[in-house]
């Protein structure tokens, strides 16, 4: 699977966060240590990060919080359920 199937591994979601992450840096125009100070994530942790994908849960909401991300996260485990009642809810 992964580079010569249509279904991606983790590590490639990993890699492909870890790059998303580092546009997104990119696009508001600040460093690596600007991200430190904006999430409190080390910068050994960023660092390895962008660089091979490697990093905790805890430290890449933070970094998901810093570039405006974290909702996005909420969202992903949500029961399907609870999205139907939540769309009913949004349309009104």
């Amino acid at each position: 699977m992964g580079k010569y199937s249509i279904n991606k591994l983790p590590s490639d979601v990993l890699k492909s966060t870890a790059e998303n992450a580092s546009a997104l840096r990119k696009e508001l125009d600040w460093t690596q240590l600007d991200l430190v100070e904006k999430s409190g994530v080390s910068y050994g942790s960023i660092k390895r990060f962008e660089r091979f994908g490697k990093i905790s849960f805890e430290s890449l909401l933070k970094i998901a919080e810093a570039l405006g991300r974290l909702d996005e996260f909420e969202a992903l485990f949500i029961p399907n359920d609870t999205k139907r009642l939540k769309r009913l809810f949004d349309s009104e």
